[in-house]
């Protein structure tokens, strides 16, 4: 849990970038990680950020995502209005759509072989 009072805080940079601001534990730094961001390193330690040129509405979408999983888990989050400010209802799916599994068909019977 977050021991700071100050939020983590989800926001687009002057470069355009998404990127997690803030100071958070090792499990709070996992889960935007679970939502599409990067962990880059920099000069003098590590930036969480989204990948570079991908859709707006792709960004948007992964940043809301990561703001409800670290709100799901009790960590203070501020989603700044520049990435996207529509929470879904908690009752619905948060993450991004996922095509369904594909099952395996069943062996057919050794005799149908012969």
């Amino acid at each position: 849990m977050n021991s700071s009072p100050e939020p983590i805080r989800i926001a687009r940079a002057q470069g355009g970038q998404v990127e997690v601001k803030g100071a958070f534990d090792a499990f709070a730094g996992h889960i935007p990680l679970r939502a599409g961001f990067l962990s880059v390193p920099s000069l003098h330690s590590r930036s969480t950020r989204l990948p570079l040129d991908m859709r707006r509405d792709w960004e948007n979408e992964q940043s809301t995502w990561a703001a409800q999983m670290l709100s799901t888990a009790r960590y203070p989050v501020r989603l700044d209005p520049g990435p996207d400010t529509r929470l879904a209802p908690p009752d619905t799916h948060s993450g991004p759509v996922r095509p369904p599994a594909m099952t395996a068909q069943a062996c057919p019977p050794r005799a149908a072989c012969r």
